[in-house]
């Protein structure tokens, strides 16, 4: 019993684990104050040294990081009244056991399938915000397929997070990144940033596929091999587990919903791909009737008005009345409101660091030291320091806007390849976004498929070491090849 009891005790939450970040920063800013750097020029005023945080810099934080946030928070709202309207109508329910039925026996194919395209999205456009929407489904999915709920965030956060490691066309990190090169006077070699990245992409894209279908095989066989704790079981029973000894009736009515529902993430996706990019116009013009931007200029903002018509069309084609479209919304609302309010104080971090500029100084310390390494240990030396940049930053364009004018000149002025330099920094980013908790995805992710922050660093102990391996090698080889 006492050992039950044990299991059964309560973990911190993500938002005492965040306030806690908050606190402790605040602290080491205190004792950093008045500590100088080198200049640096940040929209139009030079900085040169660390700020103190003050109480208010701290307490004001989370509000702070509400407005920084203000768009993903919106979104996230509208998106569960969306999802429980959709829920409401039964279609879900009943089209997921219908699927499962369908693929029964070959549950497998789901993971593979859904990591890689979350992969592509990850490469290509940095999807990871939105990727949320995606928790909620595929955790029902999955578990009524056999699975756990930590079967569900590997596929999503694992696919996408492998994608955003390998980018290549990805314009919020080897992008962003790209321009700040060309603003210190550096053209960067395009051609060589996608050979490393599409490489870097492949191994940790399957490497990752590994480490789900290894883990998701073994729950599937014996329920007991589950890392979850007791009490992430029975929230998993709770919130995401349907009877499967009742047969639900999939309805033409049903069919169409899920159409309806369909097509609203493909518009979804559609979107979000910044088409102007890669020099695609097709959508130009035409696609701006809906929100006044074209497709590929889409932000939150659309995205939340676009689902929110969907929600109210899929009521309206349920025939719920007025009421009932109303109440479901808000309710629904209500579900996401934990989830938005964990992203606004992840947000929060990322504002601290920005008042005191403890990210600058860091990032001046470390190029230091850098200097004078050989290839090997410089390109080590960077890889650890975006680990802990991407800590403060999780944001890649921001990160990639602060670090890449100092780190790519320097890898230039010592000379290395400031093009590695550019996937080191994306590499680095995009491996310790998959456990940060200053990142709202990572949080906003596990709070809505019901894990414990400290069950998803368990199951990442090991595949964090292999892919920062992997990568690390890929990293050292082309520096020096390309150098």
């Amino acid at each position: 019993m006492a050992k039950k009891e044990k299991k059964k005790r309560k973990e911190l939450s993500s938002f005492s684990i965040l306030f806690i970040i908050l606190i402790v920063l605040g602290i080491v800013t205190k004792f950093l104050d008045g500590q100088a750097f080198t200049p640096q020029e940040i929209d139009g005023e030079m900085i040169s040294h660390v700020t103190g945080a003050s109480l208010a810099d701290i307490v004001m934080s989370p509000f702070n990081g509400f407005r920084e946030a203000i768009e993903i928070s919106f979104f996230i709202l509208i998106l569960g009244g969306f999802l429980n309207i959709v829920t409401q109508t039964g279609a879900l329910e009943s089209g997921i056991q219908h699927l499962v039925r369908k693929l029964k026996g070959n549950e497998l194919v789901i993971i593979p399938i859904m990591m890689i395209l979350f992969s592509i999205g990850g490469s290509t456009y940095g999807m990871a915000e939105e990727t949320i929407p995606f928790y909620s489904l595929l955790t029902a999915t999955l578990v009524a397929a056999g699975f756990d709920t930590l079967v569900a965030v590997g596929t999503v956060l694992l696919g996408s997070g492998a994608g955003v490691i390998g980018s290549t066309v990805n314009p919020f990190s080897t992008g962003v990144a790209m321009d700040a090169l060309r603003s210190v006077g550096i053209q960067p070699n395009t051609a060589t940033i996608l050979l490393i990245g599409f490489i870097i992409w492949f191994l940790s894209t399957a490497y990752s596929i590994f480490v789900v279908m290894r883990y998701a095989k073994k729950v599937k066989a014996d329920k007991g091999s589950t890392i979850l704790s007791l009490q992430e079981q029975e929230d998993m029973e709770k919130h995401f587990s349907s009877d499967s000894s009742k047969t639900l009736e999939f309805t033409q009515k049903h069919k169409f919903i899920l159409i309806l529902f369909a097509f609203c993430f493909v518009i979804m996706i559609t979107s979000l791909i910044p088409w102007g990019e890669f020099g695609i116009h097709v959508f130009d013009g035409w696609t701006s009737f809906l929100t006044g931007n074209n497709f590929g200029d889409w932000y939150f903002g659309d995205l939340a008005m676009w689902f929110f018509m969907v929600g109210v069309i899929v009521g309206i084609v349920n025939r719920f009345a007025e009421n009932q479209i109303v109440d479901a919304f808000i309710e629904g609302c209500k579900d996401m409101l934990s989830v938005v309010l964990i992203i606004v104080v992840a947000r929060g971090v990322s504002v601290l660091m920005n008042v005191t500029h403890l990210d600058l100084f860091i990032l001046d310390k470390s190029a230091n030291v850098l200097q004078g390494l050989s290839p090997v240990l410089f390109v080590i030396g960077a890889y650890l320091l975006y680990l802990g940049l991407s800590f403060l930053i999780p944001s890649t364009s921001g990160l990639a806007y602060v670090s890449i004018p100092v780190m790519g000149a320097l890898a230039s002025e010592v000379g290395l390849s400031p093009d590695v330099m550019v996937m080191i920094f994306a590499s680095g980013c995009g491996l310790i976004n998959l456990i940060t908790p200053t990142s709202g995805v990572v949080m906003g992710g596990l709070a809505i498929s019901k894990v414990n922050y400290s069950t998803w660093t368990k199951f990442m102990s090991k595949p964090i070491i292999v892919l920062a391996g992997l990568n690390l090698v890929i990293l050292i080889v082309s520096m020096l090849v390309f150098s």
